[in-house]
């Protein structure tokens, strides 16, 4: 067959799945929320696309994660570097990789090197890290590996009834001629979706993006999980017959937006505990639905352009210029602060410390606390009311004694936030890929775009999407009127008043390089903080043990001898601890079919309708109980569900496989 593709293209998809027992999730933050199971596993998923005689490539990558932290960025994009090798020459760098997270809340934290965000960890999660860093650059290598000549089609279509504005308050002081532009919508509706296919045919994958928070699970969710994304993603993979343990396999990534302030849980109110699977499952079901729509309609093919500018960008005091100044009162960025409504958390999806409350103003008192405590020229927050000035901080207490003499206490360097921000620009054809790292709310996603388009009037792009959650993370973005409000939003919008004019004023310089072809400085050194870990979470397993009389796989309560479509399924095993191994591309469970006396796989840890839960039972006892909710399209025959694991013995390092499997039953 002739090739008539525009571009080399592949997928790839590894397991990324951490600890799934005892870290606390990175999310809501909360330091009771830790993990005790699995609801969906982690994946990366990867699309590499390169021009047909290889000159120009680029990585695209969403990963179930709640974003993606710089430390993250910087060792895959090393690791590249350092080991990566393909025929064809390829490279990869932090230009051309983008590296995006879905923003689910639900995954293990501790991950970045910046204190604010493994505070509630207690500290930097290394096993955690290095099996994130590892299964993103899996799936990366395996997306090259799997090159070949095809074509990138796009198509859009705006999807009501999976995301709601969560600050219609603060949304409402935009202006309203700038809000009727849009009819007055305050989210944005609109997928964007990329279909991948090969010059033979092969369907190579997907990749959308829609604005929703990964929110339907709430505080008390402890099982991992994609959320409504990952729910989205498996769904369209199971019906094109993924195979996650394969090397090739169709992959559908669902990517986040401008989601800031769209929330998923506005028709129920906040996560409860009780309804929130059957949520994550209704708003993750009509994501996956538009996207198949889409994906079986889509004819617009990409042009074969394939270009991206890339920069670093100190955001602590940048100055504005025309037309970027237009508010007279803001004329630079701030050095980053965390604003008291940031405490209070988003009501809607995830509330914070219950007497805070969004927009609450503190007055003088606060302002008199602050003043005692430090002076970092909070008055350019304006009407940000300041709780944490973040950044780099030095920490440096002493207990002074009699006759000049002192004890030092504490003397260290806190780097609570990132400064230096990664800028990204892909075009691939007709379309650009804004990556930005923060979440941008509506309004301010959507000036972000006009300025762009403004750079780019001269090109043939005709579609922008706005990559939230990418490359490194800081926050939220609001526009000015959103901010003066101080709702959550806009208290964590950390570089004060002025931080969507610098956006929009640096963006513009990136896009008009692109647009003319030009090359654009790398900008400043990110902080490699590596060294600077001095706070870690090691909670090793000492040892596994079953109770006297038990074997580990053996089974506590048993299952009925016959079960119903539609039915959940229980069973309970002893066990050991799952942080022996992550069983990373494997799994914690199986549930199998007997078929011609051979027992074979129908649903494992990652499929939505099981559930894996751990229990500590005292004294090195663990208890694995495994749910599978029978589908009701279910064939009829003999089933069994099957757990593996391995378990730790004291004093000895490797830890030791085992499995069990509970009775046969009938379905």
């Amino acid at each position: 067959m002739v090739n008539n593709g525009n571009f080399l293209i592949g997928a790839g998809i590894h397991d990324i799945t951490g600890p799934a027992v005892g870290r606390v999730m990175l999310g809501y933050s909360m330091p009771d929320q830790k993990t005790a199971g699995i609801h969906m596993r982690m994946w990366s998923r990867a699309f590499v696309i390169a021009t047909p005689g290889y000159e120009t490539c680029v990585a695209l990558v969403c990963a179930d994660l709640g974003f993606i932290p710089q430390a993250v960025k910087l060792e895959v994009t090393k690791k590249l570097k350092d080991e990566f090798s393909h025929p064809s020459g390829i490279e990869f760098d932090e230009k051309n990789v983008l590296l995006s997270g879905n923003h689910t809340h639900s995954s293990p934290g501790g991950y970045s090197h910046y204190a604010m965000y493994n505070l509630a960890m207690g500290g930097f999660d290394e096993e955690n890290f290095n099996c994130i860093v590892k299964g993103i650059y899996a799936s990366i290598l395996k997306a090259s590996n799997n090159l070949e000549m095809g074509n990138v089609y796009i198509n859009t279509g705006d999807l009501d009834g999976a995301g709601w504005n969560r600050s219609p308050v603060a949304h409402e002081m935009n202006p309203l001629d700038e809000r009727q532009l849009y009819n007055c919508n305050n989210t944005n509706k609109k997928m964007t979706l990329l279909k991948f296919v090969g010059d033979n045919g092969d369907e190579i994958g997907t990749l959308n993006w829609f604005a929703t928070h990964g929110t339907n699970l709430g505080k008390t969710n402890k099982l991992i999980s994609g959320d409504n994304k990952g729910y989205a993603c498996w769904r369209f993979e199971r019906d094109k017959g993924t195979d996650y343990k394969s090397d090739k396999t169709f992959v559908a990534a669902f990517a986040q937006a401008e989601e800031g302030d769209v929330s998923p849980n506005i028709p129920w109110g906040p996560p409860d505990g009780e309804h929130d699977f059957v949520h994550l499952e209704e708003i993750g079901k009509k994501q996956y639905e538009k996207a198949v729509d889409l994906y079986n309609s889509a004819t617009c093919k990409l042009d074969a352009d394939l270009d991206y500018r890339h920069t670093h960008v100190n955001f602590t005091d940048i100055t504005l210029y025309p037309p970027f100044d237009q508010h007279e009162e803001v004329t630079s960025t701030c050095a980053p602060a965390i604003g008291l409504s940031k405490v209070a958390g988003s009501t809607e999806d995830g509330p914070g410390l219950h007497i805070i409350k969004e927009g609450m103003n503190m007055g003088k008192l606060i302002k008199l606390v602050l003043k005692l405590l430090d002076d970092q020229g909070d008055d350019c927050h304006k009407e940000k009311q300041i709780v944490l000035y973040a950044g780099k901080q030095q920490i440096r207490l002493r207990i002074n004694l009699p006759g000049n003499l002192s004890i030092p206490l504490c003397n260290m360097d806190v780097y609570w936030t990132p400064v230096v921000m990664p800028l990204q620009i892909i075009r691939i054809g007709q379309l650009a890929i804004l990556a930005v790292p923060c979440e941008f709310t509506t309004m301010a996603g959507r000036r972000l775009r006009g300025t762009v388009e403004n750079a780019l009037s001269n090109t043939n792009i005709d579609e922008l999407v706005v990559a939230s959650c990418s490359n490194a993370f800081s926050g939220y973005v609001t526009t000015r009127e959103e901010y003066s409000v101080q709702h959550y939003e806009g208290g964590s919008t950390q570089f004060g008043p002025g931080t969507l004019s610098a956006y929009q004023q640096k963006f513009y310089e990136l896009a008009d390089s692109l647009a003319g072809g030009t090359p654009f400085p790398t900008g400043c050194d990110p902080e490699d903080l590596t060294q600077e870990q001095k706070f870690k979470v090691k909670k090793k397993v000492l040892w596994d043990r079953p109770p006297i009389g038990k074997s580990f796989g053996s089974v506590k309560n048993d299952l009925e001898p016959s079960y119903a479509a539609g039915d959940t399924v229980t069973v309970v095993f002893w066990g050991s601890n799952p942080k022996n191994n992550f069983r990373n591309q494997d799994s914690f469970l199986e549930v199998q079919k007997e078929s011609g006396g051979a027992w074979i796989p129908v649903a494992h840890d990652w499929d939505h309708e099981t559930r894996f839960r751990w229990e500590n039972a005292c004294f090195g006892k663990s208890l694995i109980t495994i749910e599978w909710k029978i589908p009701e399209d279910t064939p009829s025959g003999v089933y069994r569900i099957c757990h593996s694991g391995d378990r730790k013995k004291l004093c000895i390092k490797d830890p030791v496989p085992y499995s069990g499997e509970s009775r046969s039953f009938t379905v």
